[in-house]
This record gives C-alpha cells, structure tokens and sequence, in this order.
C-alpha cells in the first residue's frame, strides 16, 4: 500500500501519521499544501504557512517520512475562493472547508500526485468501514471533533481512497498520544476557523475581498432600525455574537441583500417562529438513504437533529425537522446521517 499523506503542521495529522507507521506501513510520502491566500493576504495578519511547513518538516524529520511541497493556489480560488466569495456577495452562508475537502484535498492534489497512490490519508476525524455499496463513511468516535460534515460531499472513489487513522481515536487520547511520540507538535494549540485562511480572521478576508458597505439593522417583527452593520455578508442567520446591539440577545434571523439590511429578532421572538423545514437542493448522496431513522446536521458540531425526508424532484429534498432550529441558513450545507453513517450531503436552499 503506497500512502500520500497531507501534513499540515498541526498535532492531528501528525499523529495521524505516526499511527500510520505504527500499523506498520513503511510506503509513505508526506506532503504540505501551501496555498495561495498565504502569499496574497498575508498583510493582513501573521503569515502562517512558514510556520507550520517548519512543524511539518520536524516530524517528518522524527518518524523518517520524506516530505514534499505542493502549490494549489490556482486551484483554491478556482475550486473554493471564487465560489465562497461569490455565495457571500449574494447574501448566502458558503461552507468551504467542504469545498476545500471534496475539489482540493482529494481533488487538485490527486490530479498532481503519482498515480500509483492507493490512499490519501488526512487527519481528519472520521472513519470509513465496508458497507453494501462501497466504503461507508463514518463519524469518528469523539462527537465534538467529529469532522464528517466536511467531509459529506466527496465522491465515493474519493471516499475508498481516504484514509483517517485517528477518526477512532478521541481527542484526548490524539495529545496523549503526540506526547508518548515525542512530536514536534504534541504541545501545539488547536488551528481554529477555515481550512484556507490559515491564522487570518474570516472577516479580515471578508473584507479584502468584498469590502465594506454599510446598512441598517432592523427588527423584522417592527421594523425599527436597531443599529448599523458594516456590510450585510459579515453576518449569517443564526449568528448572536458580534452586532454590536444592546437590549439583547439579538439574533441574525434573514437579510435584504439589495437594500444593504441585516434582520435580527429577540430570543423570545425567534422562538415563537420556530423553523421546522426547509428545502435542500443539490443533493449527493454516498449511499441510497432509509426510509426513517434519518438525523440532519445543518452546521459543523454535535447537533444532530431527528428529520424525515420527501424527495420532489430530481436533486431536491424538502427536510421536516423533529425539533426546531432558528440558524437555518441559505447556502450552508445540510448532512444527512442514519446513526453514525454520512449518508450525503444538499445545499440549503
């Protein structure tokens, strides 16, 4: 088994890679993707890719693994950038770390690399096991880490070829485990926030992108102005923190993309209108889901809500939800599971 592992410089996938040699594998290449916003946006905040290539080079340095450096800035904004500034100019709520896993990570650098690759492994939290129609798909064992959400739109030859050595390990255990190691990284704080912005704050690249245009804030149930944003694509429904408003708490509940208005509601009033459906499109599925016994993600966490499935046409499902969610927003990806297996994924419409 010949084995292309991406190395990002940070504790998971380094485990991930010495679980790899522990299982007794010895054909293994390392490789770290540098990407284009590293280069382009890096005024805006500390460049991080120098850093983490410096980690990566020292484990692979400990556990005897070649490693190489690989350029998909073309790709990034061909594949995921483009479209996630474009869904956000619109007023929608993008999701690109799925992008970046499904037309990147197991898209672009399969393009690049030899052919004579039999898996890519990663250090994401998930699993894959045998199941009727190829490989399953499945959460890995610690719920808060579980990473299938990101995952929930790869193809299912992409699917067989991956490789998650820790998705059964808990996350407690994956430090315990870098420590015992003695790895570079085994002391290293967590990355937060998108895959492709690396240390940069989302709103910074928001920003650089799209810029700044203000708006009201206005209560949908009154229609009074409650403040001002500073460009309706820095919000997203569901969103309580950072409006600057008093009076509180206020939540994001739709926007008005042709008028620059951002809605918020009350706690109390977003309760009394409690969503309990939406319609998804776009629907790709890794296996033909079940009747009943179906649960719904509609963001990355452990949420997973109770839902019932009708199909109205090709592609396009309408989601009735057992328990009410007030952060349905247009654009995110919703992933539907039956139990532990990630059945598939739709765009929210």
């Amino acid at each position: 088994m010949k084995i292309a592992m991406l190395l990002s410089g940070g504790v998971d996938s380094s485990v991930a890679l010495a679980e790899l040699k522990r299982q007794g594998h010895r054909d293994i290449h390392a490789y770290y993707l540098k990407i284009w916003l590293e280069d382009d946006l890096q005024y805006l905040g500390q460049c991080p890719w120098e850093e983490d290539l410096a980690y990566a080079r020292g484990v692979c340095e400990k556990l005897d693994v070649p490693l190489d450096i690989i350029s998909l800035q073309t790709a990034y904004w061909d594949r995921v950038v483009a479209h996630t500034v474009a869904e956000l100019k619109q007023g929608r709520t993008p999701s690109p770390d799925i992008l970046c896993n499904q037309h990147v990570k197991f898209g672009a650098f399969c393009d690049l690399i030899d052919s004579s690759y039999s898996h890519i492994a990663t250090g994401h939290y998930a699993q894959t096991l045998p199941g009727p129609a190829g490989t399953r798909l499945l959460k890995g064992v610690d719920p808060i880490k579980d990473q299938t959400y990101f995952l929930s739109r790869m193809s299912r030859e992409q699917i067989a070829k991956a490789l998650f050595p820790i998705g059964h390990i808990p996350k407690s255990e994956v430090r315990s485990l870098a420590k015992a190691y003695d790895l570079p990284t085994q002391d290293r704080p967590d990355s937060q926030g998108i895959c492709f912005l690396g240390k940069l704050k989302f709103n910074d690249f928001v920003k650089a992108h799209l810029g700044e245009r203000p708006g009201a804030i206005v209560e949908l149930e009154s229609g009074r102005v409650l403040g001002e944003h500073k460009g309706f694509w820095f919000h997203t429904v569901g969103q309580r923190k950072g409006l600057g408003l008093s009076g509180g708490p206020w939540f994001v509940v739709g926007k008005d993309p042709a008028k620059d208005i951002v809605f918020v509601s009350s706690e109390a009033a977003r309760m009394e209108r409690p969503q309990t459906s939406f319609e998804i499109l776009e629907m790709h599925w890794l296996e033909t889901p079940p009747s009943e016994g179906l649960s719904v993600k509609i963001r990355h966490g452990v949420r997973t809500t109770p839902c019932r499935l009708e199909e109205l046409d090709a592609g396009r499902y309408l989601v009735q939800l057992e328990k009410a969610d007030g952060g349905v927003a247009p654009g995110q990806y919703a992933v539907v599971y039956q139990g532990d297996i990630c059945l598939g994924a739709g765009v929210i419409a």
